[in-house]
């Protein structure tokens, strides 16, 4: 496919860009920074200082915004849009999912997006969770199709999440369940409250 690069692009060795059908287009912004063996479709759209680490792979119908990092050996299914200055760790797996803005998402995060992957008709019920912006995805977190996590809504690590997760609560376990609020996290070294919060 044809595709747009912004100036100031690093793309490192084995980088692939607007990879199958030939009639989307790729869109990148400036001073992109895509790493080794980093694989982007055709039909993405990717905004201004979007960084990758090696082996990210992007299909196609992606929206990313602005200031994004997505790091090593991610895949990112169709369908996905991210907000601006979001940033998705090592080894998640995306598809059919909305990020906000200033989210986090931790190593080994899976973002399930199928109810009933072995029962016909295929794909009528499928999609992947809405994250709104600020929230905070532990690593090895789960969340199931269609659940909502509100603005500001931690989850702890391990998590499996089953249902929607309302805003400025943090929820832990499997099934996750709510533990207390945003306010009440408090640093594990010095034990001050922690409200890293925009």
């Amino acid at each position: 496919g044809s595709a747009k690069i912004g100036k100031g692009a690093i793309l490192e060795d084995g980088v692939i860009i607007g990879f199958g059908n030939g009639k989307r287009k790729t869109i990148i912004g400036k001073n992109a920074h895509l790493r080794a063996n980093t694989i982007i479709y055709a039909g993405v759209s990717i905004g201004d200082n979007f960084e990758t680490g090696p082996g990210v792979v992007i299909r196609e119908n992606n929206k990313i915004g602005n200031n994004v990092c997505i790091w090593a050996y991610t895949v990112l299914n169709p369908g996905n849009s991210i907000g601006n200055n979001t940033r998705i760790h090592v080894g998640c797996f995306l598809e059919e999912v909305t990020l906000g803005e200033f989210v986090f998402v931790a190593p080994h995060v899976a973002f399930l997006n199928d109810p009933h992957p072995t029962n016909p008709p295929k794909r009528t019920h499928m999609n992947g969770a809405r994250v709104e912006d600020g929230a905070v995805i532990g690593g090895n977190v789960t969340l199931f199709p269609h659940v909502a996590i509100g603005r500001k809504a931690v989850i702890g690590a391990g998590s499996v999440v089953t249902h929607d997760v309302e805003a400025e609560k943090v929820v832990v376990g499997n099934p996750a369940r709510q533990t207390k609020d945003i306010v009440d996290i408090r640093c594990i070294i010095k034990g001050e409250i922690h409200y890293p919060y925009r």
